[in-house]
């Protein structure tokens, strides 16, 4: 892969960084999410059940009860540390996306990839727990690596991606970003002066 890189780097004269992390933040309130939520499904279960098969003793209906809600909502909490899948469903789009975006601005800081000449640089990062990709040019390439170039980009590495192939889908994602930036602009500027005969 570093080879693959320094190829492309020397073909656009671009820095190229890519880089994989398994997760953007820590997101400690998920496990509170997963948590009200059993604890909301099994008080609701619990309700029912009371209904149709009322205890007669006040205590073991209490004991029951507090067992019967507990026991779901930690379940549940416990799903969210260690099944990624069943975390994600507390984690709105939205979120993902902010914190994937933070934390390759902050990555790319922190690396002072903007040190570059020309300030020809750019991140690719691949978030695995949010299931998320930034492309992140500087402003010597944001007119190549526009949004519908990096669009582009992060399409060639979706197939790759759902299929758990990271390798592949940097592979794939270098590749198309190498193809956008080394493609000519095209200039839609029209002349400030036309000069004609007329009628």
């Amino acid at each position: 892969m570093n080879q693959s890189i320094a190829d492309a780097e020397a073909r656009t004269g671009v820095q190229i960084v890519l880089t994989v992390v398994e997760r953007s933040d820590v997101y400690a309130e998920l496990p509170w999410k997963a948590f009200a939520l059993g604890a909301s499904c099994a008080g609701l279960l619990v309700l029912i059940m009371n209904a149709i098969w009322p205890l007669t003793s006040p205590t073991q209906a209490m004991f029951l009860a507090m067992i019967m809600m507990l026991v779901p909502a930690a379940g549940f909490a416990l799903l969210t540390v260690f099944v990624p899948d069943f975390a994600r469903l507390f984690l709105p789009a939205h979120r993902a996306e902010a914190e994937t975006r933070q934390y390759a601005e902050s990555l790319f800081l922190s690396r002072q990839l903007f040190a570059a000449p020309e300030r020809k640089a750019v991140l690719l990062l691949v978030s695995l727990f949010e299931r998320r990709v930034v492309v992140l040019p500087d402003t010597g390439l944001v007119r190549k690596l526009n949004q519908g170039a990096t669009a582009k980009v992060i399409q060639s590495m979706r197939p790759h991606l759902v299929a758990g192939r990271t390798a592949q889908a940097l592979e794939a994602g270098l590749q198309k970003m190498e193809e956008m930036i080394v493609q000519p602009e095209v200039s839609h500027e029209l002349p400030n002066i036309i000069e004609e005969k007329g009628a």
